[in-house]
């Protein structure tokens, strides 16, 4: 076999004469290496069942020692080798999947970067080694290496060649070194793949963790489906759940193997999952209810004695007598401030003299608050925001909101409680 042959000329045909398939396993004979597959099952969470597998090379040397991926394609001498190893190692994954198939599972895979940048070139070699195989596009998901290309033009064209062909494609190893949203706003992934290091930094940092959801919300509205990958452990897989990723991946739901396991597994997994995240999330969830009723209760009786036409001074007192209580203060039905803080008197008017200038907030307009929008949404109901870092205090808090009729107007009440990881700052 000539391996300096141009780029592009390996047909489907002539790759898949280089693949042999012995006891069910088909392997590939690339120089002196010999590929092969493992697959790891991708579940989502909301089913509970597993609705994907991504594709693993596993290649051996001349003596049956295995070796990583990337030193595989060190064999290669040039582009030519790198498009044919890559192009063998797809034909290998899909011919040791398809037996296993259940239709209605996808294949992830991945290209070696420069590979994918070329295939916008004309580069049909993929559908039709599909075609061949008799499996659709519309069913393989593939990878996108996050940090591995940095030709931002190629890597857009290469995204929209392989979407018009009916592909979904998948960028791997987000929040990986220097990930920035840039590309999910340019590429519109259809799947994000949440790098490891994410999980594990969740499930050290309770400040993290509660980032996680707002995160994962805003791929959600970018357009992205989001996959938590590397989870190891039960309680990563807490993490995911009470973050609402869709897909879940790692050594704790299945190791990567030749054969795909049996699924009948996957459900009692899940099943203990449910229940192990009722019994986690929800104590939380009440303890929090239970820490935060003092100050729903008294913002709520606040708005009750401001609509008897008692002055807002007066009527907040009882809302800022309570310990974690850091201020109140009346918006107008467009958001903006009347008037100036009333805080605690127990309170530094100020948690960090640097922000002083941020102070003063009369006339402030807070109408993109949430805790405005749905005080004006559910009038006489109060609301309570997850925990967020203050900008008239510097310094974390959760903010209670009404909204409330004064002199036939629409009015919101809010009151600002101190918050730290483990619940109200009680002064």
């Amino acid at each position: 076999m000539n391996q300096q042959t141009a780029p592009g000329a390996h047909t489907p045909e002539a790759v898949l004469s280089m693949t042999r398939t012995e006891s069910g396993h088909t392997t590939g004979s690339f120089n002196t290496l010999t590929l092969s597959s493992h697959f790891q099952p991708i579940f989502s969470v909301a089913h509970s069942r597993r609705v994907g597998c991504e594709a693993l090379l596993r290649p051996v040397d001349f003596a049956g020692h295995p070796i990583s991926p990337l030193d595989a394609f060190r064999h290669a001498r040039d582009f030519a080798d790198i498009q044919l190893l890559d192009r063998l190692a797809r034909a290998v994954h899909l011919q040791n999947f398809i037996p296993f198939d259940q239709t209605d599972c996808w294949l992830f895979v991945n290209l070696n970067a420069d590979v994918f940048l070329e295939s916008s070139h004309g580069d049909d070699f993929f559908q039709r080694l599909l075609q061949a195989l008799g499996f659709p596009s519309h069913r393989v998901v593939i990878e996108v290496l996050e940090q591995g290309v940095t030709d931002e033009v190629r890597l857009t064209e290469a995204v929209r060649y392989y979407r018009e062909r009916g592909f979904l494609i998948a960028l791997d190893d987000f929040g990986a070194g220097h990930s920035n949203f840039d590309r999910i706003w340019t590429l519109q992934p259809d799947i994000v793949k949440l790098d490891r290091s994410m999980i594990t930094q969740a499930g050290n940092n309770a400040r993290i963790r509660r980032m996680m959801p707002v995160m994962v919300s805003l791929l959600h509205e970018a357009g992205s489906m989001v996959l938590m990958e590397g989870i190891e452990t039960a309680s990563e897989a807490l993490i995911a759940m009470d973050a609402d990723a869709d897909f879940v991946q790692g050594f704790f739901f299945a190791r990567p193997q030749a054969t795909l396991p049996d699924t009948r597994a996957d459900r009692m997994l899940f099943d203990q999952l449910w229940l192990d995240f009722r019994e986690v999330t929800l104590p939380e969830v009440n303890t929090v209810r239970h820490e935060i009723a003092p100050y729903r209760n008294a913002i709520g009786y606040a708005a009750g004695l401001l609509e008897s036409g008692i002055p807002l001074d007066r009527a907040a007192s009882g809302f800022l007598q309570l310990p974690g209580s850091e201020r109140c203060y009346l918006l107008d039905g467009d958001g903006r401030q009347i008037g100036d803080n009333m805080v605690n008197p127990q309170h530094p008017h100020v948690a960090d003299m640097r922000y002083l200038p941020l102070a003063n907030a009369k006339g402030a307009n807070w109408s993109r608050r949430f805790y405005f929008r749905r005080a004006l949404d559910h009038p006489g109901r109060v609301q309570v925001t997850r925990p967020y870092l203050s900008i008239a205090g510097a310094n974390q808090c959760i903010t209670v909101s009404i909204g409330t009729l004064l002199n036939g107007d629409l009015h919101v009440l809010c009151g600002d409680v101190g918050w730290r990881d483990r619940g109200v700052v009680r002064r």
